[in-house]
């Protein structure tokens, strides 16, 4: 499972329903909350955040906080 799927699924955000209210395929989002190697697209992540109410940037955070940049 994926980030995503993990945070939705602490929010028991049902995923039919957000696929419907997004406009994307719940095939995309069993992709996106399943499998480790797909690639969530901003305006994908945009929709969602919306989509569950709550902030871009906070769904943003949640997902790829951990980044860092690197040290030359």
């Amino acid at each position: 499972m994926t980030k995503l799927g993990i945070y939705l699924a602490q929010k028991s955000v049902n995923k039919s329903e957000v696929a419907r209210k997004t406009g994307l395929s719940r095939a995309r989002m069993n992709e996106l909350t399943l499998h480790k190697r797909s690639h969530l697209r901003a305006e994908e992540l945009y929709l969602i955040a919306l989509a569950i109410g709550v902030e871009p940037c906070d769904l943003l955070k949640v997902l790829y906080g951990e980044s860092k940049l690197k040290k030359n």
